[in-house]
């Protein structure tokens, strides 16, 4: 919906403009048009490094990334589920092959579908858009350069910034002209073949797991550590299941340069240098970077009306109440500093604020207690402390781990690993046994955790997650029937 061109009733031409698509900013345009306020979204999809282009994606980096890591599990899932489908009966009259091709143009037309059904959803709240490029020039004028290169400014009374994150490259020869992003994975029109997945962050390994799920050989570097921020315990099994299902891991390692060598038959040259300074070179079909993200702060015009920003990570500073240190600028998602990033999350937070705007509320975003999911194959879900947050906050003394491994039903017929699944329960001793942190790896390990993480924020504690009665048969049953003494494994028809 384009934006009226007559003269404004107000002060501004808006109430609120909103810098960015991101799934955040969609929210807080959503609830403050609902709220009867002038609102306007500037999203302007760039392509990718590569040039990869993306459409009018609206939901910006988290939605459109998030929904893409789920359909790229189903894929590899599936994988999976054929081959357990013999135990249970099913012939296949012809061997299973995948199609490339047809599961990325199903996703990309998903994700063209997805982003139609959100433009008709604002025009219905009567949210006004432009596919544009927003840059703040005065404190309450942002300077509107749309696809054609055509300029005007507009004004607003408050502005909030959501223009989300993209994967950031590590700067060496031939990142950018030889290495794809996760943005320009399904653009291929072949199966990637060989793969280096440079990165051990969730991004990195959800790709790793699902192109081996695809039968295609794949080496993870994890350049610097794996799963960064998250529990390091779990960490090392999900990196133990990737390993015995046959993902190759390259530790201690950096990526020096990468080089075409098509004259010679052979796709990529990289050279890898080790922690002992030792130079190595192998081949490869695709380079597949995923080793951090870069917030998308750096042109939009912050600085000149003194947005303050954090030196090092380049993410906005902002208070309790998503505000800047510019009153009238807020920013929500991905862009915030020092914040974790999910997209519900951000949807969450975005509503909030424009209730706390143009309601008059007075309830802020809690940023603790946070779920998060990596759609690795084997699935782990987490909300709360890490194992080590816990030791480092309240001293190990005062925290006490209870852990289990269990066996989903589904798993027995088909024989599959009984070791591989896990639950992790840590409590605060002196605060009543109080849940801190919940981790769970497994089938759906989010769906399992959801539930849970309501009861986190009420408070609860190891006695109430004992008395909770589980639903037998279900694998989230494991998680109440742990007790004090349970520290070995839990098939789930036998208990502990």
């Amino acid at each position: 919906m384009d934006p009226p061109t007559g003269p404004s009733l107000g002060l501004y031409d808006y109430d609120l403009l909103v810098i960015g698509g991101g799934s955040g900013g969609l929210a807080v345009a959503k609830e403050a048009a609902e709220l009867m306020k002038k609102v306007l979204i500037l999203d302007l999809t760039a392509p990718s490094a590569r040039g990869t282009e993306r459409g009018e994606l609206l939901g910006g980096s988290s939605l459109n990334l998030d929904s893409i890591r789920k359909f790229l599990q189903q894929a590899s899932l599936l994988g999976e589920a054929i081959q357990d489908s013999q135990k249970y009966g099913w012939r296949m009259k012809e061997p299973a092959s995948h199609g490339w091709g047809e599961l990325a143009g199903a996703v990309q037309e998903q994700m063209k579908t997805r982003s139609l059904e959100l433009k008709k959803e604002l025009k219905k709240c009567g949210v006004f858009y432009l596919n544009a490029r927003g840059e703040i020039v005065a404190p309450h004028t942002v300077e509107v350069t749309d696809m054609n290169g055509r300029k005007r400014r507009l004004t607003a009374e408050t502005l909030v910034i959501a223009t989300g994150d993209r994967p950031q490259y590590p700067g060496i020869p031939g990142d950018r002209e030889y290495c794809l992003t996760s943005e320009d994975l399904l653009s291929l029109p072949q199966p990637p073949g060989r793969t280096l997945v440079v990165g051990g962050s969730a991004e990195g390994l959800e790709c790793a797991g699902f192109l081996f799920g695809l039968r295609l050989p794949v080496t993870v570097m994890l350049q610097p550590d794996l799963l960064p921020g998250f529990d390091q315990k779990m960490a090392q099994k999900i990196e133990n299941h990737l390993l015995v299902s046959g993902v190759d891991i390259l530790y201690h390692s950096s990526l020096t340069k990468v080089l075409s060598e098509r004259k010679t038959g052979i796709l990529l040259r990289v050279t890898i240098i080790s922690k002992e300074g030792q130079t190595t070179q192998e081949d490869f079909d695709t380079v597949l970077i995923t080793a951090g993200r870069k917030a998308l702060t750096s042109d939009i015009g912050l600085e000149r009306v003194g947005v303050q920003c954090s030196q090092d990570t380049g993410r906005i500073l902002v208070n309790e109440r998503d505000q800047t240190s510019v009153d009238h600028i807020y920013a929500i998602g991905s862009v915030q500093h020092g914040r974790p990033s999910a997209t519900g999350l951000s949807v969450h937070a975005g509503t909030l604020l424009a209730r706390r705007l143009y309601r008059e509320d007075s309830i802020l975003c809690d940023y603790t207690n946070v779920p998060t999911v990596v759609l690795t194959p084997l699935e782990y879900a987490a909300c709360g402390l890490s194992e080590e947050k816990a030791n480092l906050t309240f001293g190990e003394d005062s925290v006490e781990v209870y852990h289990s491994y269990y066996w989903p039903q589904e798993w027995e017929l088909p024989a599959r690993n009984k070791n591989s699944c896990y639950v992790k329960v840590i409590c605060h001793i002196p605060d009543h046994e109080r849940v801190v942190g919940l981790h769970v790896m497994g089938p759906n390990a989010g769906d399992i955790l959801q539930g849970f993480v309501a009861a986190m924020k009420c408070g609860l504690t190891k006695q109430q997650l004992d008395a909770t009665v589980g639903i037998h048969p279900g694998s989230a049953q494991v998680i109440p029937l742990q007790t004090a003494d349970c520290q070995t494994s839990f098939i789930a028809d036998k208990g502990c």
